[in-house]
């Protein structure tokens, strides 16, 4: 059994279920800090997942073992168990597991936030390589992500803006865990496949984000047809932000104005 947070009710206003995948490192308590009340109280059906093996949510096998296509499976297995088909909301690598899933899968709408670019996760990779090299040997040598990522000066880079008050990135260090190296590789040398998916998609960035650089944000809007979107002064955490309510009236407003 999956962790799922769920809050809040469809109603005539928002008849589609909102889905939430978060991304590396993190669980469905990502989105519980703001943004799952921010929707329930605007009239939507608020759901965040725990990805297998991160929060509360079990894996039957090690997580350096978890695939990205036992992600995708996960969005799938919560999805098929509402009564609509949810608009899937993806940040970073649950950016791109919610490409994939849309790959194989119907949905209203998806949103893209801070997502791994549509055309893998290499160029990341490459500039995490240049700026850290002995931390990004060390991980690569012993599939750890969290020693890369064990003081707030690391994690405020990886994750937030140097606007971000000490005490909310202390918070998202102390919840951080370990990621699949398995699925992070996938993410490096496979693209997506933007020709078999439907679903209209709304693409956010953030101006200060170390790990997806907006020129990334930007190929992935130009994959999918559409305009990039971004938000100064915050860096990849748009959710944890003191701006996040920005974010996510953005995606409101355009889920509204598409009868979602």
């Amino acid at each position: 059994m999956l962790e799922v947070i769920d809050k809040g009710h469809c109603t005539e206003e928002h008849r589609a279920p909102l889905l939430f995948v978060h991304g590396v490192g993190h669980g469905a308590w990502c989105w519980d800090e703001h943004f799952l009340d921010y929707f329930a109280d605007k009239g939507y059906r608020a759901l965040a997942l725990s990805l297998r093996g991160h929060g509360n949510s079990p894996s039957s096998k090690p997580l350096r073992s978890c695939s990205l296509a036992d992600y995708v499976d996960d969005v799938g297995s919560v999805a098929d168990s509402l009564p609509a088909r949810p608009v899937v909301i993806g940040h970073s690598l649950g950016g791109f597991v919610v490409q994939k899933y849309l790959e194989g899968h119907d949905a209203p709408a998806g949103v893209l936030m801070g997502s791994f670019p549509a055309g893998g996760s290499l160029g990341l990779s490459l500039r995490r390589m240049k700026s850290h090299p002995w931390l990004f040997a060390k991980t690569a040598l012993t599939g750890k992500m969290l020693p890369a990522l064990n003081t707030p000066e690391l994690a405020r880079e990886a994750f937030f803006s140097a606007k971000t008050p000490e005490l909310n990135v202390v918070r998202c260090l102390e919840r951080l865990q370990e990621e699949s190296p398995k699925a992070l590789a996938e993410t490096m040398f496979r693209r997506t496949r933007p020709e078999l998916i439907d679903a209209p998609l709304l693409v956010l960035g953030a101006e200060c984000d170390f790990g997806v650089a907006p020129k990334q944000v930007r190929a992935t809007a130009r994959a999918y047809r559409t305009e990039a979107e971004f938000f100064p002064d915050m860096g990849h955490n748009m959710m944890l932000e003191p701006g996040w309510q920005a974010v996510a009236e953005r995606i409101d407003g355009w889920l509204t104005a598409r009868g979602h």
